[in-house]
């Protein structure tokens, strides 16, 4: 059973918002450049995010971080940059239903990123499943 405020059930609702984004940027790339629809959207996401988290309380000011806290929200935020500019390229040149199962090889990515720089050890069970992604990947890319 999914529990509300669990990771899995905030995981399975991410994954559901991340399925409409690429349906519904799929359909608004259709008559304009990726690359400023993609702007656009950054906007209208920091337009409601930010005061969103000004009306929870949870505002601070962000130069007050630490500066090694700053410089990670920093790098990653130029990596969502860049993600967001490829994956709105993809969507305008390829099939939404192509585009995102591939740009979901992420996962395998992070797991083998968290493996690698934040020491985590997936069991056997879930490296299992990190192949099949990666299989179904393999499957949906490689056409003979």
């Amino acid at each position: 059973m999914v529990i509300p405020n669990s990771w899995v059930f905030w995981a399975l609702m991410s994954a559901v918002f991340a399925a409409m984004t690429a349906i519904l940027a799929k359909a608004g790339v259709e008559n304009v450049d990726s690359d400023f629809a993609m702007a656009v959207r950054t906007v209208i996401v920091a337009a409601v995010i930010v005061p969103f988290v000004m009306m929870a309380g949870k505002w601070s000011n962000p130069l007050s971080l630490q500066a090694s806290t700053l410089a990670l929200l920093t790098a990653s935020a130029l990596a969502t940059g860049a993600s967001w500019f490829c994956y709105f390229r993809a969507l305008q040149a390829g099939p939404v239903s192509m585009v995102a199962p591939v740009d979901k090889f992420s996962v395998v990515l992070v797991a083998l990123f968290a493996f690698t720089f934040l020491g985590e050890r997936p069991a056997a069970r879930e490296w299992a499943g990190i192949s099949l992604v990666t299989a179904g990947l393999v499957l949906l890319v490689f056409r003979r």
